[in-house]
């Protein structure tokens, strides 16, 4: 049986951490000019005070969303333009990012580095604005999708895979038992085979996160 590739694993919340801010930022003001050039399937970003429909494509938009759409549409020019990936996908309507397509980029050989952000952190400043404007998650809902995905990895024979915690009103993540020195082998084809049967359990916008 043939897998797909494996998905990459992107703590979203942990990128605008301390490591994140650490890389060097390429994507300064006087490169802006032609970082939309050559980019046809992106529409013109709309003023984020607009809902709707989209001016440009005709398709609607979702009401409060539209900043977050705009944040993301700036990081995908950036990463198409200066960050390496021409081929990045454009962000779907809800504006969270097109993961599967992603994650077939970042699995083809010498492109993983650099698939959050872009090379040498080119797009690290657009990628932290699009996560500051993401819509607040629900962390009941969160906790019950992870909680759900979690089950349905064990159900799948990947029987180590841990439970998220809720901790301040907050859902952690669950995963392997010990990230620090993982025990779990995402590569394996029986980790592979899960993670495509409960891909569906999590909600949209939690791609990645256990």
């Amino acid at each position: 049986m043939a897998f797909p590739p494996r998905r990459v694993r992107l703590p979203l919340a942990a990128l605008v951490a301390v490591p994140l801010l650490a890389l060097p930022v390429a994507c300064g003001a006087g490169t802006r000019e032609s970082a939309t050039d050559d980019i046809p399937s992106l529409p013109a970003a709309p003023s984020a005070s607009k809902s709707g429909p989209d001016r440009a494509s005709g398709s609607p938009r979702p009401e409060g969303k539209s900043a977050f759409y705009d944040a993301q549409v700036a990081y995908v020019r950036c990463m198409r333009a200066e960050g390496g990936y021409p081929d990045f996908p454009d962000p779907r309507l809800s504006g969270h990012l097109d993961w599967d397509r992603i994650d077939e980029i970042g699995s083809q050989p010498g492109r993983n580095e650099g698939i959050k952000g872009g090379k040498n952190g080119a797009c690290v400043d657009e990628l932290r604005a699009a996560l500051n404007a993401q819509p607040k998650i629900d962390q009941q809902k969160a906790y019950e999708s992870m909680l759900a995905h979690a089950q349905c990895m064990r159900d799948n024979g990947v029987s180590r895979f841990t439970n998220p915690v809720m901790s301040d009103g907050n859902a952690i993540p669950g995963g392997d038992p010990n990230p620090a020195s993982p025990v779990l082998d995402s590569d394996s084809p029986a980790y592979r085979q899960a993670d495509e049967a409960c891909a569906s359990k999590l909600l949209e916008g939690l791609d990645g996160m256990q």
